[in-house]
């Protein structure tokens, strides 16, 4: 069926939950890259017994469209519901709702999310973008910014259940409340995290020195706090501290173990409300499924 989660292991799967998912929302164009966005949605729905909110966000300006323009909004506006109803027709035994948003995708779903109460968010990938373009947030990452509850971005096609999770963690609340979610999304995954220690720009050091550094050492008492925090997976190893860039770090990470999902935090700096830059070059280019985690 679609959307269903093939399990490969020998029993089904059990979900042990930190806060209930509740309601899904899910945002689609029905474009390619938005292919993964119904059938991931609609098998964690059915994992949880959540609602299935379906959003497809249609942008117009009345005052200035001309009649070729409202032409255009008629047959995109016909075609959702008609990709909805194709939508029903396979997930009957789904509590299902259609909505149309109407105005600024990263405007109208983070209102519609708090509307129904979204408890996650789960997105395609973003459009490609001229070289020009590229400076400025996409409407991905202007809907994460703007969302309440993580935003799980939704990459791979097949439909199968997250067996290998690796987060990359700041030690930061928000990290950990991605972790916890992904505890939900993912269970009986194999979790593993992974902490870039930035050292002084320039500084050097053996590892031995490393070891005995006053920035290792603040970062294990981080690390040590962390850990004590309620509903992390039950099988998450204790988190590597590795000394470097994010971007390094985390690619090497990325190449070895070969993760379904990566989990990271939305901020890397002081603002929670602001999404950090590694988030944003992350999602840009995700290497597999991807959860964003907002403070609690």
């Amino acid at each position: 069926m679609f959307g269903q989660l093939q399990s490969s292991g020998p029993g089904p799967l059990q979900v042990h939950l930190v806060t209930p998912i509740k309601v899904i929302l899910a945002a689609t164009d029905f474009t390619p890259r938005s292919r993964a966005v119904a059938g991931r949605a609609a098998a964690l729905a059915r994992l949880h017994k959540a609602r299935l909110v379906i959003v497809t966000a249609i942008e117009a300006r009345p005052r200035t469209v001309k009649r070729l323009r409202i032409g255009k909004l008629v047959d995109q506006t016909a075609h959702a519901h008609e990709a909805f109803r194709r939508l029903r027709e396979s997930l009957s035994d789904i509590d299902l709702h259609f909505e149309i948003a109407h105005g600024p995708p990263w405007q109208s779903i983070p209102q519609l999310a708090r509307q129904f109460d979204a408890d996650l968010i789960v997105l395609g990938l973003h459009k490609p973008r001229r070289m020009l373009e590229t400076m400025r947030m996409t409407t991905l990452e202007r809907i994460t910014q703007g969302a309440e509850c993580p935003v799980l971005i939704a990459h791979d096609p097949e439909i199968r259940p997250y067996r290998k999770v690796l987060g990359a963690v700041t030690f930061a609340p928000a990290s950990a409340r991605a972790l916890q979610v992904a505890s939900d999304l993912a269970p009986g995954a194999n979790f593993q995290a992974i902490h870039a220690l930035r050292l002084p720009l320039g500084a050097t050091m053996p590892a031995r020195d490393l070891m005995k550094s006053a920035e290792m050492t603040e970062a294990e008492m981080l690390r040590q706090s962390f850990m004590a925090i309620k509903g992390l997976p039950e099988n998450l190893a204790l988190p590597e501290i590795v000394a470097g860039g994010v971007h390094e770090v985390l690619q090497f990470r990325i190449s070895e173990y070969q993760p379904d999902l990566v989990v990271i935090g939305s901020h890397s700096g002081r603002d929670p409300k602001t999404l950090g830059n590694y988030a944003r070059d992350l999602m840009r280019a995700p290497p597999c499924d991807m959860l964003v985690g907002k403070p609690s």
